[in-house]
């Protein structure tokens, strides 16, 4: 009855923990997607919900820019996205932080100049107050292929 019991103890809490685990993963990968339309179409307002006031946004030229710098570089043109892709994406939980990597693929105009990226990702995503938030990001070129 002993082991009975300790079995159903252990999952009990065992399999609930992966339910959360598996809805979280998704509510990450819905904001991953979310700020990739958000960056697309130049939206302030979701930019703004979707990343935390303490960002730290990396791009794969070493620039590294604050929230403030990231949004406004979207929104004024500075950087106008007309497509992102996304790819391989992976997405790991540990409490109420959540690591997502992926390949970004996307055209646009920087500085007035026509450009097309492809680099890795590296996204730190924390819940906070019930909601998503991008805490970090960190973009790197491909390794030279010879």
């Amino acid at each position: 009855m002993k082991k009975f019991l300790f079995y159903l103890l252990v999952l009990t809490t065992a399999l609930p923990t992966k339910i959360f685990a598996q809805k979280d993963e998704a509510d990450v990968s819905k904001a991953v997607e979310a700020l990739r339309i958000a960056m697309v179409n130049a939206d302030s307002t979701a930019l703004d919900k979707l990343t935390s006031e303490g960002l730290t946004y990396g791009h794969s030229s070493a620039l590294i820019q604050t929230k403030a710098e990231y949004i406004h570089a979207i929104i004024s043109g500075q950087n106008d996205f007309t497509s992102i892709d996304q790819g391989d994406q992976s997405v790991k939980i540990f409490g109420n932080t959540a690591v997502v990597r992926h390949t970004f693929s996307a055209n646009l105009t920087s500085d007035g100049k026509p450009l097309t990226v492809k680099i890795f990702v590296l996204q730190v995503w924390q819940k906070q107050h019930g909601d998503w938030k991008l805490i970090a990001r960190q973009g790197v070129k491909p390794p030279v292929q010879n």
